[in-house]
């Protein structure tokens, strides 16, 4: 376990898991190898979305060119939109790995790092997304006024350049895509809800408990200062921040009572202090999902001083 980062000294581990997860520089083993390639082709697709999606300013000047308009979009939405029967293949794939009956939960993150960090990758590429489409209306507006105008130019018969024309199907999916606040948040919740229904024989605590488990993880990496002095960089902290909400979240969908209820195996209270401690502007969104996206946030049984952390 060359990978593994023990916690020597921990105030929670009488709580919480006894090690860290390496999202720098875990690698697979020989048994995690086939998944490992099959999330690795997912994950470097998804990399590059993050990437358009932030070199995204709008198709500007094209907005005034018909022709010029079809060709930009065409080419930016086909690359900006998430392949999202790869991205939930993938995510089962993982769960099914991370989840199995021959390890306990926490068994399995402590033996397949490699594994848990790409599970992990694709809760930070979730949570990304979805604040770069939040906070780039661009993104929306501009496939709006595509639509339309390729709308007009088939009633006029009016062809449009190239061979990269989205279809109509493959356009009216973007439309209820992109119409979403969060829409890879709901992909992955309702992609984890569908993993959990159709595997009725693997017990629904292996998922809560792989879900609550990494969020306790993070929250001790991100708390302890002597451990998050090990982050290579900033970065990975605000990976970690995203890994944990992302994973609160999925918990709240799949767990009977949610996340916030007093069973709950997450400490929500923990986990929003942690949040609330950064600086404010680098986690308002992160806040926002915890507030928005959340399943069972306003149920009677939260508390209202988790409530009140939260407003």
């Amino acid at each position: 376990m060359g990978n593994l980062l023990k916690v020597l000294t921990c105030t929670d581990l009488e709580q919480g898991p006894n090690f860290f997860l390496d999202f720098e520089n875990a690698q697979p083993t020989e048994a995690e190898r086939e998944i490992w390639d099959q999330v690795d082709v997912v994950l470097k697709e998804a990399r590059g979305i993050l990437d358009d999606l932030q070199a995204y300013h709008g198709a500007g000047e094209a907005i005034r060119e018909v022709r010029s308009l079809t060709n930009v979009m065409n080419f930016r939405l086909k690359k900006s939109t998430p392949p999202l029967c790869l991205t939930e293949g993938a995510l089962h794939g993982l769960l099914g790995a991370l989840t199995s009956t021959r390890y306990t939960p926490t068994q399995h993150l402590e033996r397949e790092q490699a594994l848990a960090k790409q599970f992990a990758e694709i809760l930070h590429f979730t949570l990304r997304f979805d604040e770069l489409k939040m906070t780039n209306p661009a993104i929306q507006n501009d496939f709006s006024y595509y639509r339309r105008t390729l709308n007009r130019m088939r009633i006029n018969n009016v062809p449009a350049e190239g061979e990269n024309e989205v279809n109509n199907e493959l356009a009216n999916r973007m439309s209820l895509f992109y119409a979403e606040a969060t829409p890879m948040l709901k992909t992955l919740s309702d992609a984890t809800t569908k993993f959990v229904s159709e595997n009725k024989n693997l017990p629904i605590e292996n998922t809560t408990d792989c879900l609550s488990t990494m969020a306790s993880v993070c929250k001790i990496m991100l708390e302890t200062p002597e451990y998050r002095s090990r982050f290579a960089s900033e970065e990975t902290a605000s990976f970690c921040l995203r890994v944990m909400v992302g994973v609160i979240i999925l918990y709240d969908f799949v767990h009977p009572v949610g996340a916030f209820a007093k069973g709950s195996k997450i400490d929500m209270r923990g986990c929003i202090k942690v949040l609330r401690d950064q600086p404010r502007n680098s986690v308002e969104g992160l806040l926002n999902a915890l507030r928005y996206t959340t399943k069972h946030l306003n149920d009677e049984s939260t508390s209202k001083n988790i409530k009140a952390m939260l407003q």
